[in-house]
């Protein structure tokens, strides 16, 4: 079914670009609209399970990915001395595809917007919007600098303090602080290390991904009990005092690697889902702003992204938009549900409050789900 909307995103961020891509190759006519002027990604890596070069393929990035990513197979699990203790193997869940991968979150960023940009999707950079009324022939919006519009569909992709979904869902919940931070750097790649690398340790998870042919990051999960604010002149200390934590000699080098020159990312890990429903009318949440998680199953972006595939199937498949976003949120809530609540309980786990048996069952149940189709 063809037909034609005139679509709204608010937010360029992964899922919001995924979305302008796909659904302006459809022939609707999108707006874009970002606040950030720069159009920025901010952050180190980002690790990437098999399932989401399904959606790769689809947005038409996979092949920039394999230019400028890193394709691994398997996840290995070192102990102090850099022994190898286990290899969890990474199938691919597509013919021809990696089974995991790294790519800095720039790049990725980069790649989607030259992506959005090869679309007629108008872009309005440093712009947000005012009011959002849904109305009797459309949705109608004022924008930030006084524009104004009316939309068949507006689609909130603005991230985990969704502006939209305060608009629309004033009573919702709060992010909820899981109990964890997790502090990044980007390092050279370490020859000795041709997959993703994990040390487990008191309190304490580092592990490093491959990003590049040249680069790889650290990501090193800290149980916090409290949400307390670490000054951005104390990040370098504090996270080379906490790899000391870590007798393997792995460890130690990257601690030693660090210094002024280093951009160290340091995030206090939240989570959120929003029950049903996603959509009020014809404005509709998707990504973080609907349903963000932590990364321990490396899926967040993924499953946002996945979003934007299955709501362009459904807007292509009806004619009425309250049909097709109905459909959208049943095709996504059960396995959004799964990834944000696994991983949450992942965090307990790591926190004290559950088994290294439970921990490892989990990973493997959710990756056997992700691998399912979307």
């Amino acid at each position: 079914m063809n037909t034609h909307r005139r679509v709204l995103i608010v937010g360029g961020g992964f899922s919001g670009m995924s979305a302008a891509i796909l659904l302006a190759e459809q022939g609707n006519t999108v707006d874009l609209v970002e606040i950030d002027a720069g159009w920025r990604s901010y952050g180190a890596g980002i690790s990437l399970n098999a399932s989401i070069f399904r959606v790769f393929d689809r947005l038409g990035i996979l092949d920039g990915f394999r230019e400028c990513g890193a394709i691994i197979d398997g996840i290995e699990i070192r102990g102090p001395a850099d022994q190898v203790l286990a290899h969890l193997p990474t199938p691919s869940v597509m013919d021809g595809a990696p089974g995991s991968g790294g790519i800095m979150r720039p790049v990725l960023a980069r790649l989607l917007a030259d992506r959005v940009r090869a679309t007629a999707t108008n872009i309005a950079l440093g712009q947000s919007f005012g009011t959002i009324a849904d109305g009797v022939d459309g949705v109608d919006v004022t924008f930030s600098d006084g524009r104004t519009g009316t939309y068949d569909l507006v689609i909130g992709a603005d991230g985990l303090f969704s502006s939209v979904r305060a608009a629309v869902f004033p009573n919702a919940a709060a992010p909820r602080y899981v109990g964890q931070a997790v502090w990044r750097a980007v390092v050279k790649r370490p020859a000795h290390l041709p997959s993703v690398a994990m040390w487990m340790g008191p309190g304490l998870k580092l592990g490093i991904t491959p990003v590049s042919k040249d680069e790889s990051y650290i990501f090193l999960t800290e149980n916090r009990p409290e949400n307390t604010y670490v000054p951005p002149e104390t990040q370098l200390e504090s996270l080379k005092a906490l790899l000391g934590h870590f007798t393997a000699p792995t460890a130690q080098a990257l601690a030693a690697e660090l210094g002024e020159h280093s951009q160290i990312v340091y995030r206090p890990l939240e989570q959120l889902l929003l029950p049903r429903p996603w959509y009020v009318g014809r404005v509709v949440l998707i990504g973080d702003a609907v349903h963000a998680t932590t990364p321990h199953m490396a899926a967040g972006a993924m499953i946002g992204m996945e979003d934007a595939v299955v709501l362009a199937d459904e807007l292509a498949a009806h004619h009425n938009v309250s049909t097709a976003l109905d459909a959208f949120q049943s095709r996504r809530w059960e396995r959004a549900r799964m990834v944000v609540e696994n991983s949450g309980r992942l965090a307990e786990i790591e926190q004290g409050h559950g088994t290294p048996d439970e921990h490892r069952q989990i990973m493997g149940q959710t990756l056997g789900a992700l691998a399912q189709p979307i």
